[in-house]
């Protein structure tokens, strides 16, 4: 048994506590979580470590492309989504023990940066080695796509069904599921595929509404798809645009029940909000990449729509074609430098309790509370005196404690 204390603890699901302690035992199970505050406190037998600044725990890095590590610094900033993608598509073969050290590498990198679990984008079998053996808990999210052809739907399922199959799940401690990958990707007979397969209480993920080319595809059926479209070989012949945006179309094919995770959402509106709000049966949730958004399209979301309707909020990374590094820190550094009127309360539930609910790992992870094994980092430079005007700063940093 270990006891860490710190100027402030941060359980997350109950209010900060000044001079807290936390217990751990040897298997990384929280056994208490004690406030020197409470009439009934009482020091434990042995003097807890010391730890400066505050005590939180791991970090939920709910979208990510570990697969992707190895494109590091290739595509240029600002490019815009499509030119963005059309780098993914022809820069990501290369030797696999490229790959392969890149994605071990990374996968010790945000561990290293606090991060517990992570919900992990997939069009191969390349993380699944990795996963077996992570720190990190992991939800893979096997994503599908045949550019709206119908034609292609049955090919495209059969290939990435090997994926699915091959990725790492629940015999691992981790989970899996099939996904689309965005609504101008996936025709009516792959969604109804990826419904088919997930039989479970799976969430699934979908990249939403990233681009003003994307909402105008679904509006009027023009605009810059088509071209990228044809690109590769595709039609959209037999496209009718539906006069809303594309989060609305992906509504009319996904599955309601399962819980869901809407990525980016960098042009989402109250009204896409209330209606996928409406719609889900088990949990909507909206993942935000604030340093893959700047990276791509130089924006980010109003964030203040999605308070305002009581969304839940969660942080991703996406992958390191469209950032800098896998941090979760770095992610609410970005935020809290360009949207400074977000509390330091809120930005730490969206990166942790929220994300841990989104994933469904929320049993044992997102939160310090008795019987769960969340991690615990230390958060220290932060700018402020205390809880009331706490800040994530230049100077802030992240250590992993347990």
């Amino acid at each position: 048994m270990t006891y860490h204390t710190a100027p402030w603890i941060y359980p997350i699901t109950s209010p900060p506590m000044k001079d807290g302690i936390v217990a751990i035992d040897d298997k990384g199970r929280i056994t208490a979580v004690l406030d020197p505050a409470s009439p009934t406190f009482t020091a434990p037998a042995t003097a807890p470590e010391k730890h400066d600044g505050i005590l939180i725990p791991g970090f939920i890095n709910t979208h990510c492309h570990l697969e992707l590590s190895h494109l590091v610094g290739k595509s240029q900033t600002g490019k815009t989504l499509l030119p963005f993608l059309i780098d993914v598509i022809s820069m990501r073969e290369t030797a696999q023990e490229a790959i392969d050290a890149a994605i071990e590498k990374h996968d010790a990198y945000m561990w290293e940066q606090g991060i517990q679990a992570v919900g992990d984008i997939c069009n191969k079998l390349d993380t699944a080695p990795v996963k077996k053996k992570s720190n990190i808990r992991y939800y893979s999210f096997v994503e599908m796509f045949d550019f709206m052809q119908p034609d292609r739907a049955e090919a495209s399922y059969d290939g990435y069904k090997t994926v699915y199959d091959g990725q790492s799940g629940a015999l691992d401690g981790n989970a899996k599921s099939a996904v689309p990958h965005a609504p101008y990707t996936v025709s009516n007979p792959l969604y109804e595929h990826i419904n088919a397969l997930n039989d479970g209480n799976e969430t699934v993920s979908l990249h939403n509404q990233e681009t003003i080319a994307e909402d105008q595809l679904f509006l009027t059926g023009d605009g810059d798809f088509l071209p990228f479209f044809k690109g590769f070989g595709a039609t959209l012949d037999h496209f009718s645009p539906i006069g809303k945006g594309s989060i609305f179309h992906a509504l009319e094919h996904m599955d309601p029940a399962k819980r869901t995770i809407f990525v980016h959402n960098t042009l989402t509106t109250a009204e896409g909000i209330r209606t996928a709000e409406a719609w889900g049966q088990n949990g909507i949730f909206w993942a935000t990449c604030p340093n893959a958004n700047l990276y791509i399209e130089n924006r980010l979301p109003r964030y203040d729509v999605f308070i305002a309707e009581g969304a839940k909020m969660t942080v991703g990374t996406d992958s390191l074609t469209s950032n800098w590094q896998l941090s979760i820190l770095e992610e609410l550094r970005t935020i809290s430098r360009f949207q400074s009127y977000l509390p330091f309360e809120t930005l730490l539930t969206w990166a942790t309790i929220n994300g841990a609910e989104a994933l469904q790992f929320d049993d044992e992870l997102g939160s310090l509370e008795v019987g769960k094994a969340p991690g615990l980092l230390a958060l220290t430079g932060l700018e402020g005196r205390s809880p009331e005007d706490f800040r994530i700063g230049a100077g802030t940093r992240v250590q992993r404690i347990v």
